[in-house]
């Protein structure tokens, strides 16, 4: 009989528990079409590959491009984002939303209310 795989046991992630200190960013200014999106994340969990994370955002008021590498889930906690793709297409979403921004979007981020969201990013 063969000997059961031996797993190191990993402490689940409280995404309502005690936060660390946030990562604060801007997107480049070129990109930023208006406001001052200021930007915070919690990164929650990474893999051990780094291509796998969660956390919890939140963005101030404002405009910019965004030019997805990544594959990303949201579920928006709070405030009012308006996105907006390169080929035409808009969509509004709101507190209680869930959206998947798929890798290679293009097009615009407005958030038109300070906006909070737990997100998951495979890259």
């Amino acid at each position: 009989m063969s000997e059961p795989s031996r797993l190191q046991f990993q402490p689940l992630i409280d995404m309502k528990g005690a936060l660390p200190a946030p990562a604060e960013w801007r997107p480049p200014g070129d990109r930023i079409v208006s406001g001052d999106p200021l930007q915070r994340a919690w990164d929650l969990f990474a893999s051990a590959d780094g291509r796998f994370h969660a956390g919890i955002w939140e963005c101030s008021v404002g405009k910019w491009r965004v030019v997805f590498t990544e594959n990303e889930f949201c579920h928006l906690l709070a405030g009012e984002i308006v996105v907006t793709g390169d080929d035409g297409s808009e969509r509004t979403w709101r507190a209680g939303d869930a959206f998947v921004s798929p890798s290679g979007f293009t097009g615009y981020w407005d958030v038109r209310a300070p906006a909070r969201k737990y997100y998951v990013v495979y890259e």
